[in-house]
């Protein structure tokens, strides 16, 4: 499932890479709007794919689309994240393996070298903790999700609070494919200033400062 708000601009070229995959007739792809006031309903609906809406908030989104379907595992992807059919394999592989969660690594669009050694360190991190965040393409199983309430109803750190809450009840996989996700935060805001913010607001995040707060500071961003 893939939660959006105003994405036209981007919506395009991803539409047509989501009507490369070779879905199974049992595979449900959902997208669940935060009540764009754009045209990105409408491109959606126009490309034959369903469009929930729902109230703004990548928690609400994903916790509705996780409603709305049947599927035995829940994968959720980022709108400016690329995923191709094997990578889709090889979750069910994950999850026929007895694997409770999991998560890809990626590898930011843009090429400098700057973003090779972000992508390189998003991905040692989060293997190395456990904790996923929606660029890396989360998946679980719904049986487990359901059994953790699905993601926290949280402005910010959604991924990272459901990650926290996975991590005791099983093996998580860190998928070896590798993903390619917008560098676009990091390219309209620098690197620099852009990976200092992320640091500041997982700090903040681990003292206790609630996600409100947090989510105030990141919104010119997200």
């Amino acid at each position: 499932m893939i939660p959006v708000y105003n994405e036209e601009e981007t919506l395009p070229h991803a539409l047509r890479e989501i009507q490369k995959l070779n879905l199974e007739a049992t595979d449900q792809l959902i997208f669940i709007d935060g009540g764009s006031n754009d045209h990105t309903k409408q491109l959606i609906q126009d490309a034959g794919f369903h469009c929930l809406v729902s109230q703004a908030g990548r928690a609400k989104q994903m916790n509705m689309g996780a409603q709305n379907t049947k599927s035995d595992i829940i994968l959720f992807l980022h709108i400016d994240t690329s995923i191709s059919s094997s990578n889709i394999s090889n979750i069910k592989k994950t999850y026929n393996q007895g694997y409770l969660s999991g998560r890809f690594n990626i590898r930011l669009s843009s090429s400098g070298l700057s973003y090779q050694i972000i992508s390189f360190f998003m991905n040692a991190r989060s293997c190395l903790s456990k904790i996923s965040t929606g660029d890396q393409a989360m998946f679980v199983r719904r049986d487990v999700f359901e059994t953790v309430g699905g993601f926290p109803d949280l402005p910010l750190m959604e991924d990272i609070a459901l990650s926290k809450k996975l991590r005791p009840l099983g093996h998580i996989a860190c998928l070896k494919d590798t993903l390619v996700t917008s560098s676009r935060r990091w390219e309209k805001y620098g690197v620099i200033n852009t990976v200092l913010l992320m640091w500041k607001l997982r700090f903040l995040y681990w003292i206790g400062i609630s996600p409100e707060k947090l989510a105030k500071m990141y919104r010119h961003i997200r």
